[in-house]
């Protein structure tokens, strides 16, 4: 009886220490897990993701769902931190490079079909033999003409490797022309205009920040000054930005040696500030810089630097508010990421980056519909975050850069027939039209004096009242189309003044009657002055 009594007490002891031991190993082995899934050392994404693969009832795309987990993961983080596939990367970087590999044309599609704008002088085509006004009607024997084809898919056709064959078929006076052309480097230029307003004002229009901005801003601004520029109108309006380096040059190009231009700063980089050198070609210039809502990143530091220096006037609506410093991250299978590492702030200390939100995408939006685009009371202001000019006026913080000189969006002018018209794309059908009529007298033209006689002697907006009820039934009465007239008449001499040698120096200098923006820099003074606060 004992015997079994102390066998039943031992059995029982040692059950016991086998659960302890159990437990204990079973802790231990938690532990170890967990120390492989814990956060501090980003483990539990790979364990995760590891278990998927290894216990999934259906065969995993680790490709696939690696990618989807890296941008669920970045978007915790800022908008502007992204992953970049290697398509979406390549073509990121090629916007910005100042070349891409293809044939070397512009083309707009007005009808269906593509015609050709430009043809860059020394490019693949010229060389080919191609000509502007040409229709493209298929790429290696794939149609393009007629069918809808979208219009990015022409350009990813064309563009290819350097050295490599396209065959691009054209219509010329109603004859199908094949062309093998072998592509090459075409530069991408950023200045889209660059021309003399009047005696002393010169205009220029900057679409990016790319590699080659201040070379090509360098050319521009040396020949507006040989014509007698004493001051400039800047347009960086829809200009969303690029490189830091290229923002930098410009803004020393206007500023007195020691001028703050900018300073970036960030948790795990230390401020760094940027000064200018006082060796740019346009320190007396005076100057005006055209914003709107659309303007981002380099052009805001550009236009802040120049805002708190005091030493030009900003005129516009307010900017977008990006002021990130990004940095890249390249893999070998040809994606990456870019990572927000800093701050970018003015030189008064204002960061130029809007606050993140939930409708962080939307902002824009919301902007429009709360007035913003047309009153300047409406224009959101950050008013605990008051800053100081070097002259002393005061600036506001928020996001963005708010401009001296507001100018409202302008849609006043807007008729029934111009939204009709412009919505079924007549107007560039009209002046692609007008190119074939006329294609050997504008193919001519390379002066501007000749372009207005030429415009003048066609009588277009008869011609295009007519060319509007003829093929699509739109017919305004002589009310309307007296209102329409002054907005309408414009565009449509700047859509056919493209066509000329002129290109789109003629169609930004036709278009500046219309453009209310600038007909405000023009009247406004050139220099701020810091007795007054235009904000």
């Amino acid at each position: 009886m004992e015997n079994r009594t102390r066998n039943g007490l031992l059995t029982a002891l040692l059950g016991v220490l086998i659960g302890f031991l159990l437990f204990a190993v079973a802790d231990q082995l938690r532990q170890r897990r967990g120390t492989k899934a814990e956060y501090a050392n980003w483990r539990k994404l790979n364990v995760i993701l590891e278990e998927v693969r290894k216990n999934y009832v259906d065969t995993v795309d680790v490709e696939k769902l690696t990618d989807a987990a890296v941008v669920a993961a970045l978007s915790k983080l800022d908008p502007h931190t992204i992953y970049l596939q290697p398509e979406e990367l390549q073509t990121s970087e090629t916007e910005l490079a100042g070349n891409f590999d293809g044939i070397g044309i512009q083309f707009n599609v007005p009808n269906d079909t593509a015609i050709v704008l430009e043809v860059i002088p020394g490019g693949p085509a010229e060389k080919a033999g191609m000509l502007q006004g040409d229709r493209l009607m298929y790429i290696d024997d794939v149609p393009v003409a007629g069918v809808k084809f979208p219009q990015d898919s022409m350009v990813r056709r064309m563009k290819g490797p350097s050295g490599t064959k396209v065959k691009v078929t054209v219509l010329r006076d109603r004859e199908e022309i094949p062309f093998d052309i072998t592509r090459g480097k075409i530069p991408v230029h950023c200045v889209d205009a660059a021309f003399m307003v009047d005696d002393s004002t010169g205009y220029l229009r900057l679409s990016k920040f790319s590699r080659n901005t201040y070379k090509e801003v360098l050319l521009a601004a040396t020949e507006l000054l040989s014509k007698g520029m004493t001051r400039m109108v800047f347009d960086l309006r829809d200009n969303t930005g690029g490189y830091f380096d290229q923002a930098l040059s410009l803004a020393d190009m206007f500023l007195d040696k020691g001028d703050e231009i900018v300073y970036l700063q960030g948790l795990n980089r230390k401020r760094d500030d940027y000064k200018a050198t006082g060796k740019g070609l346009l320190r007396h210039v005076k100057l005006s810089v055209l914003i709107n809502e659309s303007s981002a990143s380099s052009s805001e530091i550009f236009a802040g630097a120049i805002q708190d220096n005091d030493r030009g006037v900003i005129v516009g609506r307010r900017s977008y508010g990006k002021g990130l410093v990004q940095e890249p991250v390249f893999f070998t299978d040809g994606s990456g990421i870019r990572i927000t590492v800093a701050r970018f702030y003015t030189p008064s200390g204002r960061c130029i980056q809007k606050p993140y939100s939930d409708d962080y995408d939307y902002d824009i939006y919301k902007r429009y519909a709360s007035g913003e685009f047309f009153a300047s009371d409406s224009i959101h202001v950050d008013s605990s975050a008051v800053y100081m000019t070097r002259g002393g006026r005061t600036v506001y913080g928020g996001g963005g850069i708010i401009p001296d000189v507001f100018v409202p969006m302008d849609t006043t002018r807007a008729t029934s027939f111009y939204i009709e018209s412009n919505a079924k794309a007549l107007p560039m059908r009209y002046a692609s039209a007008t190119f074939d009529r006329y294609r050997n007298a504008l193919s001519d033209i390379s002066e501007y004096d000749d372009l207005l006689r030429f415009l003048d002697s066609i009588d277009i907006a008869s011609g295009f009242r007519e060319y509007a009820l003829r093929t699509e039934g739109l017919k305004a009465g002589e009310a309307e189309w007296k209102e329409t007239e002054p907005y309408l008449l414009p565009q449509l001499r700047a859509l056919v003044g493209r066509y000329s040698r002129l290109g789109e120096n003629a169609f930004y200098k036709l278009y500046l009657d219309t453009d209310l923006t600038v007909q405000v820099a023009l009247e406004s003074p050139f220099t701020i002055s810091t007795e007054t606060n235009d904000q």
